[in-house]
Formats: C-alpha cells, sequence, structure tokens
C-alpha cells in the first residue's frame, strides 16, 4: 500500500541503545523509545531558543531529560500511561535536584545496613510461570526492600526504587530476549543465589555519578513535570496552541506488550495490586492490544480510508478458520490502532501552537503477512482536513529493526517476499492560523 511520497528532513538513526552509556539516560533499560542525540538534534532543529516541548508517550523520558539540560528557557511536559515508565521518567526529574553528598551517605548506610533489615512480604497476587526469585535471592531482595521503604527523603528513597527495579531482572530467574520470558525458555539456567546488595550498589553508584556530573554542568535545569496518564489526559493539563515541539514515538503496530515487559517492576513496587487493576492499564493503552480487542465484535475504522479500510478487509479475511487467532482478531487490533492514531493526530493539531512541529518516531509492521506502512498512513492522516498538519519530512533513517511481535509475518518466519521491517521520522508541522483559515479549519 503506498499511500505517501517520502521526502527527506535529515535525521541520523534515533536507536536507543546509544542511551546505554548516556548518563541518567542508562539507568533504566527500555526496549523502545530514541537516543538522547536524537531529541538534541530535534530541538536545536525546530526550537533553539526555548519554549514547551512534549512527549506524549513519554517513556522512561529521554525527551524530558535532554530538554531540562537545556536551561530555564525551555519547559518539558511527558505523559506516559505504564505507571513504572512514568515513576522512572518522574524520579530522573527530581533525582536533578538531589544533592551528591546526601545520596553518597544513603548508599553508605545502604551498604551497613540492609542485609540485617526485617524482611517484608512479597506482593500478594503476583503469580509466574517460575518464581520470579530463588528462595536464596528473595530472602535478601525482601530485606533490601524494606530498608528502602523507611528511606526518607521521598526522592532519595525513589532513586533507591528506581536502581532497584532497573536491575531486579538480572538475579530473577527472568530474561529479555527481547520480550521477558524465562531464563529456562531461553536456555539459561536458573540463578539460584547472586549478591543482590552489590549489584545494587554498584548500580547506585553509577547513578550518584551521573548525578554529580548533571549538578556540575547544569546549574539552572528547565522545569519539567511527568504526567501518570495517558495522552487523552493532554487537554486537562495543557492549553491549546501551547506546545512549540513534541518529540514522540508511540507503541508500534506489533502488538509489543510494553505492560506485561514491566510485570516484576509493576508488581514489585506496588504500582499494580491486581490482575483487574493491570487490565484497566492494558484497556487504555493506546491502540490496546490484540489480547484485549481480538474476540470483540467486528471493529471498523472511524476514519474516512478507502485503502486503509481495503486492507483491513483483506487481512480480517486471512485464515478465517482460525477466527480471533486468524486475521480477525488481527483486524480488530489494526482497527483500533488506526482510530487512536487518528484521535491522536486531532488532539496533536490542538496542542501544536501555530508553527509547532512535532517529530514522530514510528516503524512498519507486519500483520499475518502483510506489510503495515503504519509511518505513510500516519501521514495521510496527518494531512486531511479533519487533522490539518503538514508533513514536512518522511524519513526512513533505520532500514532493519527486530522486535516485530506479529504472528504469521514473513519477517518473523522467514519467508521472505522482501518485506523488511524499517523505522522512519515523521515531522509534521502545525500551519499558522491564516493557513488554517485557508484549509477551512479555522472560522
Amino acid at each position: 500500500m503506498q499511500l505517501f511520497k517520502s521526502s527527506r528532513i535529515g535525521f541520523s538513526d534515533p536507536a536507543f541503545s546509544e542511551n546505554r552509556s548516556e548518563p541518567i539516560h542508562r539507568w533504566v533499560p527500555w526496549i523502545a523509545g530514541f537516543s538522547s542525540r536524537f531529541v538534541a538534534q530535534a530541538i536545536e532543529k525546530y526550537l533553539p531558543q526555548g519554549g514547551l516541548v512534549m512527549d506524549p508517550f513519554a517513556g522512561v523520558g529521554t525527551t524530558i531529560i535532554e530538554t531540562i539540560r537545556r536551561g530555564p528557557d525551555f519547559r518539558a511536559v511527558g505523559f506516559e500511561i505504564n505507571p513504572y515508565a512514568a515513576f522512572a521518567a518522574q524520579t530522573k526529574v527530581a533525582a536533578t535536584a538531589i544533592e551528591p553528598r546526601d545520596l553518597r551517605k544513603a548508599i553508605e548506610r545502604f551498604s551497613d545496613e540492609a542485609a540485617g533489615a526485617e524482611p517484608i512480604e512479597p506482593p500478594k497476587g503476583f503469580r509466574s510461570r517460575v518464581p520470579l526469585f530463588s528462595p536464596r535471592v528473595e530472602s535478601q531482595v525482601l530485606r533490601i526492600l524494606a530498608w528502602i521503604q523507611d528511606l526518607g527523603p521521598a526522592a532519595l528513597r525513589d532513586l533507591f526504587r528506581l536502581a532497584f527495579a532497573a536491575v531486579m531482572v538480572r538475579f530473577s530467574n527472568y530474561t529479555y530476549e527481547p520480550s521477558l520470558g524465562t531464563r529456562r525458555g531461553a536456555g539459561k539456567p536458573d540463578v539460584n543465589d547472586a549478591p543482590v546488595l552489590s549489584i545494587l550498589r554498584r548500580k547506585l553508584e553509577e547513578v550518584l555519578r551521573d548525578v554529580e556530573e548533571f549538578r556540575s554542568t547544569c546549574s539552572s535545569p528547565a522545569e519539567a513535570v511527568v504526567h501518570a496518564a495517558s495522552w487523552r489526559a493532554i487537554s486537562e493539563f495543557l492549553s491549546a496552541d501551547s506546545v512549540g515541539l513534541v518529540i514522540t514515538s508511540p507503541p508500534y503496530a506489533n502488538n509489543y506488550h510494553y505492560l506485561r515487559n514491566t510485570r516484576p517492576q509493576l508488581w514489585w513496587l506496588g504500582f499494580v495490586t491486581s490482575t483487574d487493576a493491570l487490565r484497566k492499564i492494558e484497556e487504555n493503552n493506546f491502540g490496546k492490544f490484540w489480547q484485549t480487542v481480538r474476540e470483540q465484535p467486528e471493529i471498523r475504522l472511524n476514519l474516512n480510508f478507502p485503502a486503509l479500510r481495503a486492507l483491513l478487509d483483506e487481512i480480517r479475511n486471512t485464515s478465517s478458520r482460525a477466527r480471533v487467532y486468524g486475521g480477525y482478531g488481527w483486524a480488530n487490533y489494526l482497527a483500533t490502532y488506526f482510530n487512536d492514531s487518528f484521535d491522536f493526530l486531532r488532539t496533536l493539531s490542538s496542542c501544536l501552537a501555530p508553527g509547532g512541529r512535532a517529530v514522530v518516531v514510528i516503524g512498519n509492521s507486519v500483520v499475518q503477512g502483510y506489510e503495515v506502512k503504519t509511518d505513510e498512513v500516519w501521514a495521510d492522516l496527518a494531512q486531511s482536513k479533519a487533522v490539518g498538519l503538514t508533513v514536512e519530512g518522511l524519513d526512513v533513517v533505520r532500514k532493519k529493526r527486530v522486535g516485530n511481535s506479529i504472528i504469521n509475518s514473513p519477517v518473523r518466519n522467514g519467508a521472505g517476499q522482501g518485506v523488511k521491517l524499517y523505522e522512519a521520522i515523521l515531522t509534521l508541522r502545525r500551519p499558522k492560523t491564516s493557513q488554517r483559515r485557508l484549509l477551512g479549519l479555522e472560522s
């Protein structure tokens, strides 16, 4: 489905992997997102003098932290529905104001006292196919968490909790490959014992070095806030026409289950205490998940897009005997995804200031053997009259990527057909007021 003719702006590969060596950004491993260098490049290109930068899918806060570094002429706001990711971003923001000497003293106390703390109880209701922690490891974990919960002030306590969450899978019986699964399933032995306190201390020392570096190089950070909320709450916190630049990467149409991949952190940090609470977040997620919509009655597009509707009909009729496990369920998933995409783009158009831009990192998908060029669909939706944005560029910046989780795709099973997963940067601009009037979007 060839929809939009590409034009290039000239961005570099935004791969998040670069962040693994970047101060503060390296604190939390994250499969999605983009590099701090890419964010810096976008700000320097489109908002060099300052203003409000927003990330409506903030993840663990790359856009927010890079904006903070630029000083008081900037402001940053993020929205993130995953409570753990939102907590990570919020904690990074708060950490930029922590005095290094206070963090150093807390780390020293932790080393001396945590092993002897009275253990807390593990989270009730948490279940896993294989025990998350082996008995010797869990005993250490419960003492460490007990010590952390009594630490004050809150900013320090949250920093210790985040450091624990960032390393907890290392000494668990699970592994990211890249999705979270058992070590046994990946051909690795269980972790029967591990020096949990030492592992966490090393992480905390890395955090301390990064806080020291930030405080020495940024004396006047920008104001920033991350809301633990969906992008649908944007209008509750921001006025229309207020955002100078959006830098973001929405969930791709590949059913990668971000929530399930952070289940250990969500449960062990207390962000969810029941499966119902987790399900509620799933149901409010952008595009939902295949598992939440596959058995619903047929979901149709809420937008006029004949080419996309025809593609979804083809997918719906693929492997029809498998019903929800065939094309029917995946067509429901894609219809929901693009309905949300359309609603999001209209919200984006409303919150952007006249002349403001949005830089969106997004990739294609392969569903039931059909390529879905999500970036091109978004480009066409963005420039529709109902949205009213202009497309300044569509750069394919990575011609090969991994992480597709759609079944029956030639990418996944090696059937070929010349389809490759790629990643693109879509640059959108809200026209000046006079241009919007010409388009009939304003009176």
